[in-house]
């Protein structure tokens, strides 16, 4: 009987639709518990079965779509999701985001008007060639979140303006004391026991014994008794561990000394900056040099300076919103260092062309952010929007963007969470396209 019953089935109708709308809502083990409440007990599977056999819902060609990519293995495997951005619905799910396969389904659906999408070449490549007559729109999210990471490394650059220049004293300067001239370390053992050997050996041969004597009277080899017998004083016997020995790290100790007096005391920090800048080894050496020698040298007086996150964070923010001792702050930074108060400068240019749609100003912009040679991240990050330029200055025009592809990126990971195991690809299209 339609509408009630069907051939071989073991439930009816009513039923079946109850439980596969407990199974798009809740998927397996939850949904089973739930229809233990219901009074309609079935297992985990039998929820997944129904869901996988359900039909795809019919689709109509949007007129604007939105392409973003989701994980089905965190940085391994990759798939592609699409959303019709006037209903903020999901359109389809593809297994992977290579541009061939987003070329292909576009090439399908020729009413598409616009593509909104980021700035991934594959999703640009696919885009261009699936659908030529669409107006590429790049996601400002993405574009505001590329400056920040530009900025940020402007600002890291120029991180000795973060901390205030210290007044020169006025009276004369005291010359330092000259360094002592024994390299003897004061308290190691292996010194202090090497002294006490090499005045007790010297004392017996001046009270008349023969070096073999002193050997067996103090029970040390022959050879022992003649090298501390040569060596007029204990530095004489500096050999080994105790020499200055040259380092790969030498070269980066200037580097170090100059970021300790800055303020950086993370001995991890230090090694990521000089690895960065070739250092070959670990950071076994770093941190025994940050423990040995610079554990003990006094730091500047003062507030501690502020980091190259939150300036980048200050600079960010509308200066409106910004309270009232971050202002104070970025304001004493910025006195310090003009290149960054050029980098305020392009930020809040660009901020306005974002807020304000404002797209037909970018090549100017560009063209000015280019001639930056103090800061060359935002040089790099002006000099990539180009490659894109169209679809950017869309994106600062029209006021289509990607931010519902973003929710239901995040509503594909709740789904996968409930699947954890079970969240294969067709399964997993079929709850994004069918949950509502």
């Amino acid at each position: 009987m339609p509408g009630l019953t069907r051939r071989f089935g073991r439930r009816t109708e009513r039923l079946r639709s109850t439980l596969v709308s407990v199974g798009l809502a809740l998927a397996g083990r939850a949904g089973a518990r739930m229809t233990d409440v219901l009074g309609a007990p079935v297992s985990r599977n039998t929820l997944l079965r129904l869901i996988a056999s359900l039909p795809d819902p019919p689709a109509a060609t949007p007129r604007v779509v939105g392409v973003d990519e989701y994980a089905q293995r965190k940085g391994r495997i990759y798939g592609t999701v699409l959303v019709d951005v006037e209903t903020r619905r999901p359109i389809d799910l593809l297994p992977d985001r290579e541009a061939d396969t987003l070329a292909a389904w576009l090439a399908e659906r020729p009413g598409i008007e616009i593509v909104c999408r980021d700035r991934a070449p594959f999703f640009a490549d696919g885009a261009t060639r699936g659908a030529p007559q669409a107006l590429p729109v790049a996601d400002r999210w993405h574009l505001w979140h590329n400056l920040g990471e530009a900025a940020e490394k402007c600002v890291y650059r120029h991180r000795g303006c973060l901390r205030p220049m210290p007044e020169e004293p006025e009276g004369p300067r005291e010359e330092a004391e000259p360094a002592a001239s024994s390299p003897w370390p004061t308290g190691a053992r292996f010194a202090e026991r090497t002294r006490a050997k090499h005045s007790t050996i010297h004392a017996l041969l001046a009270a008349g014994h023969s070096k073999r004597s002193v050997a067996r009277q103090l029970g040390m080899t022959l050879n022992t008794i003649m090298r501390f017998s040569r060596a007029s004083t204990p530095e004489e016997m500096f050999t080994g561990q105790w020499q200055n020995r040259a380092t790969r790290l030498d070269d980066y100790k200037p580097y170090l000394d100059q970021r300790w007096q800055e303020g950086c005391t993370n001995a991890w920090k230090l090694w990521e900056e000089i690895k960065e800048q070739g250092y070959p080894r670990g950071h076994a050496s770093v941190r025994d040099y940050v423990s040995r020698n610079l554990r003990g040298k006094p730091q500047p007086i003062g507030p501690r300076p502020p980091s190259a996150r939150a300036v980048t964070r200050w600079i960010l923010t509308h200066p409106d919103a910004l309270p009232e001792g971050d202002r104070i702050q970025l304001k004493a930074v910025l006195a310090n260092c003009l290149e960054l108060t050029a980098l305020v400068d392009y930020v809040r240019s660009f901020a306005h062309m974002v807020t304000e749609l404002q797209g037909d100003r970018l090549p100017e912009w560009i063209a000015s952010a280019r001639t930056t040679n103090n800061l060359p991240s935002l040089s790099r990050f002006a000099q990539h929007l180009e490659r894109d330029l169209d679809a950017v200055i869309a994106g600062l025009t029209l006021p289509w963007s990607s931010g519902v592809v973003e929710g239901h990126v995040n509503r594909i990971k709740m789904l996968k969470r409930q699947m954890y195991g079970r969240a294969g690809f067709d399964l997993l299209r079929k709850r994004v396209l069918l949950a509502r």
